[in-house]
């Protein structure tokens, strides 16, 4: 398969954060084993992962410093940047904030919709905005891609 024609993810830092998270609840450690599958499939080259500057930020204000380490390595290594109007993003990302979005999800939904990459969160709150708002992009939670993509 040509390295084009390979599904485009986002994957935002609220769910590459989640092995990171306290794992007593069974829906964190179901999200956790989904993002690791979606990593692993993203290694195998299955799917490409996109990495942007707001990822990065974002990552920046992560204190522990094993977590921040580990995602900006996993950006790094298998993240790809990709080609992306940023003032188009930003007019969208501005637009969304308007919509009562977050500053940074604003801007990582912005940023998928850019790319028109299937954008994954484990912000409840923030998927249920995408769902009200956005229609030109597929949003969900880690779960629910690994369902509508049937990986095993």
């Amino acid at each position: 398969m040509a390295e084009s024609s390979k599904k485009l993810i986002y994957i935002d830092v609220c769910a590459l954060c989640r092995p990171f998270d306290d794992q007593s609840l069974l829906r964190i450690r179901l999200e956790t084993e989904a993002v690791n599958l979606i990593i692993l499939k993203v290694k195998e080259g299955l799917y490409r992962m996109a990495a942007s500057t707001v990822h990065l930020k974002e990552i920046e204000s992560i204190k522990d410093e094993v977590e921040r380490f580990h995602l900006t390595t996993l950006l790094h290594k298998y993240g790809g940047s990709f080609d992306i109007n940023l003032k188009s993003a930003r007019k969208r990302a501005e637009e969304l904030v308007s919509l009562g979005f977050g500053i940074a999800d604003a801007a990582h939904v912005a940023f998928a919709e850019g790319l028109n990459a299937d954008f994954i969160s484990c912000d409840k709150k923030l998927i249920n905005k995408c769902s009200k708002y956005i229609k030109t992009i597929w949003c969900g939670n880690p779960l629910s891609f690994c369902e509508m993509e049937d990986l095993k």
